[in-house]
C-alpha cells in the first residue's frame, strides 16, 4: 500500500516560548503555512511533532527557545459530504475566500435533518481542487452562519490561514454586519412600555439597543431565550428606516451586531416586543388591522412565509491581503415584493 502523501516542515522555536507546545507551536509555525492552533493540537495528538527522535504527543510539553520541531503533515483528505451542482450568487472569490448572497431557504451546513442540499455541498461543487484544506480536510472553513430562512451575505474561507484569520475577526467582533429586518411596530424612545424593560435601552438617534445573554431555552431545544445569567453575552442594535400604516404597525429595521449568537436579531426583537414579520417562532405572526395597513398590506404579511430578514452589507479585513473589503447584496426578490405591497397599501389607506 502506497504510504499517505504528506509534507515535513520545521519549525524552529523563538525566544521566550509559551509553556506549553501547542501554543509555542502555534506562535512559531511560518504564516504561510496557514495552520491554526486547533491544527496543531491535532498534529501534535497524532504524533506527526518530533524534536529528534523524539515523539513530542502532549500538548502541555515544554519547549525550549531554540529547538527544532518537525511537523508531519498529510495532504488535506476528502470529506464525506458530497459535492452538489447548485447555483450560488457568488459576489467575491480570490485563492483564500468567497463571499456569497445565500438564498433563504438553504442551510449553510449538512445536519441530521438536513443532509444534503446545503451550502456547504453547493461550495465542494463549486470551489473544487481551489480548496487547500481546512484543519486537514478538504471543505470550506464556515466562520459564521445565518439561518435558513434568512437571506444575505456570508464570507467563506478556502484556506487554513484565511479561516484562521477571518475567526479572529470574529471573535474580535471587528466584523461590520448589517442586517435589514421587517417588524411588528415601531421602535420609538417614547414608547412607555419599553421604559424599564430589562436589557432595553436607548442611544442617541433613537437607535433601540438590547443587551443580554442569550442561551437555549429550557421548554424548547430549538429556541434560543434571553438569560440574564448562565449565558452567552449579545448585543443588538437597530435603527427605524421607515414604518409603516397609519397609525405606523410595522418598521424596516437596520440592524447591527455587536456579537453574533444563534437567532440574536430575532430573539432581541421579539424581546423588546418587536418581532420579525413571518417569523414562525418567536412570535412574529401577530394578526394586523385593515384599518393600519390595509387589505393588501395585511395579505403581504400573512403571505410571507418566512422571517422577514436579509444580512445586506458584510465588512471585513482580508485575512491575507490586509485590504479592506466591503460587501451589499440587494433585498430578495420577496422581500422587495412585500415592502412594495405595504407602501401601495399605506397610499391607498391614506387617500
Amino acid at each position: 500500500m502506497a504510504e499517505e502523501p504528506f509534507t515535513e516542515i520545521e519549525v524552529r522555536i523563538g525566544p521566550q516560548p509559551p509553556a506549553r507546545l501547542d501554543k509555542a507551536l502555534a506562535r512559531d509555525v511560518p504564516e504561510g503555512q496557514g495552520l491554526s492552533r486547533s491544527r496543531v493540537v491535532k498534529l501534535i495528538e497524532e504524533g506527526a511533532v518530533t524534536r529528534g527522535a523524539e515523539v513530542l504527543d502532549n500538548v502541555r510539553q515544554k519547549v525550549a527557545e531554540g529547538d527544532v520541531l518537525s511537523l508531519r503533515i498529510s495532504q488535506p483528505v476528502e470529506v464525506e459530504t458530497r459535492a452538489q451542482d447548485i447555483a450560488l450568487d457568488i459576489i467575491w472569490e480570490d485563492d483564500e475566500l468567497i463571499v456569497l448572497n445565500k438564498p433563504a431557504g438553504m442551510v449553510v451546513h449538512p445536519a441530521p435533518g438536513s443532509p444534503d442540499q446545503t451550502l456547504v455541498n453547493a461550495l465542494l461543487h463549486h470551489c473544487g481542487d481551489s480548496l487547500s484544506g481546512i484543519g486537514g480536510e478538504k471543505r470550506p472553513g464556515i466562520v459564521h452562519r445565518i439561518d435558513k430562512e434568512t437571506s444575505g451575505l456570508l464570507v467563506v474561507a478556502k484556506t487554513d490561514r484565511a479561516h484562521q484569520g477571518l475567526a479572529a475577526q470574529f471573535e474580535r467582533h471587528s466584523v461590520m454586519r448589517r442586517y435589514l429586518a421587517l417588524v411588528h411596530g415601531v421602535p420609538d424612545a417614547a414608547d412607555p412600555r419599553l421604559r424599564g424593560l430589562r436589557g432595553v435601552s436607548f442611544e442617541v438617534g433613537n437607535i433601540l439597543k438590547v443587551t443580554s445573554q442569550l442561551a437555549r431555552s429550557k421548554t424548547d431545544r430549538q429556541k434560543q431565550a434571553v438569560v440574564w445569567s448562565n449565558g452567552r453575552h449579545a448585543v443588538t442594535r437597530a435603527r427605524v428606516l421607515e414604518s409603516f400604516g397609519t397609525p405606523p404597525a410595522l418598521a424596516l429595521l437596520e440592524c447591527w451586531l455587536e456579537t453574533g449568537r444563534t437567532h440574536q436579531i430575532r430573539v432581541h426583537l421579539a424581546h423588546a416586543g418587536h418581532g420579525l414579520v413571518g417569523d414562525p417562532v418567536y412570535g412574529g405572526r401577530r394578526k394586523l388591522s385593515d384599518r393600519a395597513v390595509g387589505p393588501e398590506g395585511v395579505a403581504a404579511c400573512a403571505g410571507f412565509s418566512r422571517q422577514a430578514l436579509h444580512a445586506a452589507t458584510l465588512g471585513f479585513v482580508h485575512p491575507v491581503s490586509g485590504e479592506q473589503l466591503d460587501f451589499s447584496a440587494p433585498l430578495p426578490a420577496d422581500m422587495e415584493e412585500l415592502l412594495s405591497s405595504l407602501r401601495h397599501s399605506h397610499e391607498n389607506t391614506s387617500k
